[in-house]
């Protein structure tokens, strides 16, 4: 929507009930935790002009969803404090009852989850799964012939299964192979017990750890109306979360701490980067010349979809520059430092709900965006690759990742709001699967971190706290699949 078609959008509509979507939570925090938490978010954007988390953001990447990153979290283990859980999801949008293919992951593609250490915003460590699939019976259409019981039953026709490796120094270790992925949730007449099925697909890793992929709910929980001219145009239409019913594929990996950290020392250096980022063969062919309609892959590789911090790309990064974001390394994240210092969203805001954008340059959204926080940019220690004791400062490159400080514990009752909320084991410090991103992200783009913020930036948030499907105690954390079924 055009910066004039947002104004005349407000213009003259009044809002009965603003005190829904910008409604204010009672409650003090300390300084220090607000502070953080609101600039640590600032640089995601909020639900004014966001798709969901990296869901469909960029032309060239939306037109190939299987390949297309939607969120990626990364926090301490709940149930193993010596371990960081990171996930990563593709495929957004899955309607439970899509068949009869349903939602393989792509076999020509390489999906990776980056780690870097150092702060020189390069990969310390990918782990990276690669897919195969098979069919018992090519002589049907159905994914499966009659109940599934277990994953080697023969009435599940259509099967995965993935490689797992471990790429550091130059050298690619495989970890896994030949492991089974969780199959798409057809229905309940076909899978009487999917927990089941997800639960035989867990694998544990040779030196700790665990590995999974398969189908999930999908844990981002928003309202997606704001295209309804902006919720309706009066702001009737919010709290109701756009994602409900709708599945991802899954990738999650939980590791020791000690296998991320720079040097293998955690308690030195606590802090990593994570992004993932997904890659296929430069070229592909259909129907060779024997006519058999199959897919040749060939070429180089090429990374065509990326993601770190949530709703990036969606909305700080511009329309003629998603693709690019998409193909670029976070070493080369400078290119896009105006689209922080001055982002369009506040003086959209501004238009349409009469808030004061907050003056530019923002300074006070490079700190997370670029640099991670600590006391030398905004006061306070939360985690910033400077933080680690064995890092080369003169190395450290500003780049956009998810940065998790690993020696802060995972809270007994986590705040949805994070760091805002008091809650440093939260976003922007990694993120949780129950983090509430945009509420987060909405008040800090308004400028909660500066001095005399506007008096409706406090509070403001999409109405919607929670995910339809609750997210499990336990590895793989992510909720179980809605059933085609339903």
């Amino acid at each position: 929507m055009s910066r004039q078609k947002a104004a005349r959008a407000g213009a003259g509509v009044r809002h009965p009930r603003r005190a829904r979507l910008f409604r204010r939570r009672r409650g003090v925090v300390g300084v220090a935790a607000l502070v953080v938490g609101a600039t640590a978010a600032a640089l995601v954007v909020p639900p004014i002009a966001a798709e969901a988390s990296s869901h469909r953001e960029a032309p060239l990447i939306s037109g190939d969803p299987a390949v297309d990153n939607t969120d990626t979290y990364a926090f301490v283990s709940p149930d193993d404090p010596n371990t960081v859980t990171l996930v990563a999801n593709w495929l957004p949008f899955q309607e439970p009852a899509g068949g009869p293919n349903f939602y393989p992951f792509s076999t020509d593609a390489r999906y990776d989850i980056n780690v870097d250490n150092n702060g020189d915003a390069k990969p310390d460590i990918t782990y990276r799964w690669t897919f195969a699939s098979s069919y018992r019976n090519q002589n049907t259409f159905l994914y499966n012939t009659g109940p599934v019981t277990s994953l080697d039953d023969p009435d599940l026709n259509f099967r995965q299964t993935y490689r797992l490796e471990r790429i550091s120094g130059g050298k690619s270790t495989v970890v896994a192979d030949k492991v089974p992925v969780a199959p798409s949730y057809v229905g309940n007449a076909s899978m009487p017990d999917y927990l089941a099925l997800r639960t035989a697909s867990l694998t544990q890793l040779p030196g700790g750890g665990k590995t999974f992929a398969g189908q999930a709910d999908d844990p981002f929980f928003l309202d997606l109306r704001v295209f309804d001219l902006l919720y309706g145009g009066d702001l009737s239409e919010v709290g109701q979360d756009s994602l409900a019913g709708f599945n991802v594929n899954s990738i999650v990996l939980q590791v020791p701490k000690a296998e991320l950290a720079l040097r293998g020392d955690p308690a030195r250096n606590p802090v990593i980067g994570v992004w993932s980022s997904t890659e296929r063969r430069s070229a592909s062919l259909y129907g060779p010349t024997d006519g058999s309609g199959q897919q040749l892959s060939f070429g180089g590789w090429s990374q065509v979809s990326r993601l770190g911090a949530p709703l990036v790309n969606e909305v700080v990064v511009p329309l003629g520059q998603k693709d690019r974001f998409n193909a670029s390394t976070p070493a080369r994240d400078a290119q896009f430092l105006k689209f922080v210092t001055d982002p369009e969203l506040p003086k959209l805001i501004q238009a349409i709900y009469k808030i004061p954008a907050p003056p530019t340059p923002r300074k006070d959204l490079v700190a997370v965006f670029l640099t991670g926080v600590s006391k030398d940019n905004l006061g306070v220690d939360l985690n910033a690759h400077a933080l680690n004791a064995d890092v080369d400062r003169a190395k450290i490159a500003p780049s956009e990742q998810l940065r998790l400080n690993m020696s802060i514990p995972a809270t007994a009752t986590p705040n949805r709001l994070g760091v805002l909320g008091g809650d440093t084991a939260g976003y922007p410090n990694g993120r949780r699967l129950g983090d509430d991103v945009v509420d987060i992200s909405l008040q800090a783009v308004e400028g909660a971190l500066l001095p005399k913020p506007p008096a409706a930036v406090t509070g403001l948030g999409d109405g919607v706290d929670g995910p339809d499907v609750r997210f499990r105690g336990w590895f793989p954390y992510v909720g179980l699949p809605t059933s085609g079924s339903s």
